[in-house]
């Protein structure tokens, strides 16, 4: 009968063509999205895996760029606020909440996490011990990696997708956790990781984008999407946290009205604009008051604010107490600011404003250098 192009060629019945196209992506779905159980040894696998690359708590990058390795033999007794980075996280051991606002999301094995935008969460590990610790395998979404992807996954483009969260939870699929499996392997044995690493990595992505969550991953790199141009305006925000934001250029400089920024930075981040600057604020002000010993004046007035009164109401509204209470209370329990917020998550700024740069600018962008410009002049 010939293949689904020879018939469209031949100009014949393009609805059973439409209709094989269909069978076939379902099929295809249907094998990748298969879910997997908690007790399944794959599970216990990739626990036993991620164990080995993580001797003692904390998050470890492995050998392949963008791979993490994170274990925690204890429940959190604070919760630890940080700014997450568009991401795969697959949980293989243990329990966590992971709160965005004020939305909760629960996660255990063998569920996987994906992060599509970068965003100011808060998060605490409810479950784990000195004998069962939290284990976690983490693969960072680059938007260049995936919008190549994408184009090879959806040569007609990605599906339409409805519009929803920077975060989206749900069972990882038998592949996917297949794959991330075999790539902990890699990392733990290091022969020829080198050579097949990075193979295994692109196999991951090319499932993520085959799974029920692909259209949503395939956004992060698509340049005509309202998740991507909030993305863009998340770089500018982060590389320029503590000046003043005129929310009005910070959307025509990606391109998009007023209201319709507003509609779509809420929808992906669950806050405002000026609500997350806020929050990239206070985290940063605490990991300077915990890390520097800075005091809350100083402190304000380098992450942005003109009014320390403003500063100390508003730190209190989101730790819970004021500055010189919260920062005592943490440190009489021995914590750091890598304790209540990891540097995996939070960069430095210098850091924070070169990808900014490279994900806004790319290769060549001087118009876009432009717009970052005006916004620094004008908003400030």
């Amino acid at each position: 009968m010939g293949t689904v192009k020879q018939i469209r060629a031949a100009g014949v019945a393009p609805t059973m063509a439409k209709q094989n196209d269909d069978f076939v992506m379902n099929a295809h779905r249907h094998l990748t999205d298969l879910v997997v159980r908690p007790d399944e040894p794959e599970v216990a696998r990739l626990a036993g895996l991620i164990d080995a690359c993580a001797p003692h708590d904390g998050s470890f990058a492995l050998s392949v760029p963008g791979t993490w390795a994170i274990r925690y033999a204890r429940r959190s007794v604070e919760v630890v606020h940080a700014v997450q980075r568009p991401a795969l996280c697959i949980v293989a051991q243990g329990e966590k909440s992971l709160m965005l606002g004020r939305e909760v999301y629960e996660y255990k094995p063998p569920r996987m996490l994906v992060y599509s935008v970068d965003l100011p969460v808060a998060a605490q590990i409810t479950r784990a011990s000195q004998a069962k610790p939290y284990l976690c395998f983490m693969l960072e979404l680059d938007p260049r990696r995936i919008a190549e992807l994408t184009m090879k996954v959806y040569p007609d483009g990605p599906p339409p997708v409805e519009e929803g969260r920077g975060v989206c939870i749900g069972q990882a699929n038998a592949s996917i956790l297949n794959a991330a499996t075999r790539l902990m392997e890699l990392m733990v044995q290091q022969r020829d990781a080198e050579l097949l690493a990075p193979l295994v990595v692109e196999e991951i992505l090319i499932r993520l984008l085959s799974s029920h969550v692909g259209g949503r991953v395939a956004q992060i790199g698509h340049a005509e999407t309202n998740l991507y141009k909030v993305a863009k305006a998340i770089a500018w925000l982060q590389a320029n946290f503590a000046a003043h934001m005129n929310v009005e250029q910070l959307a025509e400089s990606v391109h998009m009205s007023l209201s319709s920024f507003h509609h779509h930075f809420k929808a992906a981040t669950s806050m405002s604009p000026l609500q997350y600057q806020k929050a990239l604020r206070l985290q940063q002000a605490r990991r300077l008051m915990l890390s520097k010993t800075l005091d809350a004046g100083t402190t304000s007035r380098h992450v942005g604010y003109l009014s320390v009164s403003q500063f100390s109401r508003e730190y209190a509204r989101f730790f819970g107490s004021a500055p010189i209470r919260d920062i005592a209370r943490l440190r009489k329990q021995g914590l750091t600011a890598a304790d209540v917020s990891p540097s995996l998550e939070l960069q430095d700024s210098e850091l924070r404003a070169s990808k900014a740069h490279a994900f806004l600018f790319g290769s060549g962008g001087k118009q876009a250098f432009e717009d970052d410009e005006v916004l620094n002049r004008n908003g400030r």
